[in-house]
């Protein structure tokens, strides 16, 4: 019993260790980025400031929110910047508790999943900010001067980066389904109907009340979607002989029962 809790305690002080590591280099990172910090949120906004009127300027109405705002920013870029020193501290930590071929894996997904989460905020940034707010800019009334707020500004762009790079992590999460056994390939296909009304319906949820942002979202989740099914081919379980021995001699059983059974009466 001794052993088993001086075992758990030595995970606990692995595991505080590596967080404080990570702690420190995001900290790190984050400290030598904030004499930056405006610049930074300057290059956040500069999608919805090429929008605007000119001469039009964004707004702070809370009276601390001009120095937070900028703070929450450089926190998100070094964040981002220190994450594969992040990466690889939870990586260290759990790696040795897994088998050889599980370690096999996991380094692509882990690497895989990450570019694949800062593509999806790339092309949110580059692709999706400036068609949504030119878009929302040529609808909205002439009578009025758009003057977002910076605080909404960044919840609303926080949000959609969120939710598109979760949206390009669709190939990681179909190869994972794939390579563990849960469905298979041919599944996969077959649901592909509700997969694509499923997109739509998570867009319409999470993006704003404009059609541009839907189809920008649920569109790629498609693709992706199909990505992910090429890719599983190449992971997924070859069946063995023995398997389909065992279909076989099912399949011949059930034959058997068949020609078995009694035959209804007055006939």
């Amino acid at each position: 019993m001794s052993e088993v809790q001086e075992t758990f305690v030595s995970h606990l002080v692995e595991l505080r260790d590596r967080l404080l590591r990570a702690i420190v280099a995001v900290t790190v990172v984050f400290v030598c980025l904030m004499p930056w910090a405006a610049d930074i949120y300057d290059l956040l906004a500069r999608p919805m400031m090429s929008t605007l009127p000119e001469g039009t300027h964004m707004i702070a109405t809370g009276v601390v929110t001009p120095f937070f705002v900028p703070v929450k920013v450089t926190m998100m870029v070094a964040f981002i910047v220190a994450l594969p020193i992040v990466l690889y501290q939870a990586w260290a930590f759990i790696a040795p508790g897994l088998y050889a071929h599980e370690r096999r894996l996991g380094v692509p997904l882990v690497l895989g999943s990450t570019v694949l989460f800062l593509i999806g905020m790339a092309f949110c940034y580059f692709f999706v900010f400036g068609t949504v707010f030119k878009f929302i800019a040529e609808f909205a009334p002439k009578s009025i001067v758009p003057a977002p707020d910076i605080e909404q500004y960044l919840s609303f762009v926080m949000t959609l980066f969120i939710a598109f790079g979760l949206t390009f992590e669709v190939p990681v999460a179909v190869i994972l389904l794939v390579k563990t056994g849960v469905v298979g390939v041919e599944k996969l296909r077959e649901a592909r109907p509700y997969v694509i009304v499923g997109a739509f319906v998570i867009a319409a949820i999470i993006t704003p009340p404009d059609v541009v942002s839907q189809f920008m979202l649920a569109v790629p989740m498609c693709l992706l979607y199909e990505v992910g099914i090429l890719l599983a081919k190449f992971v997924a379980k070859p069946r063995s002989s023995a398997d389909d021995s065992m279909d076989e001699s099912a399949g011949g059983a059930r034959e058997l029962d068949r020609l078995d059974a009694p035959e209804p009466d007055g006939k």
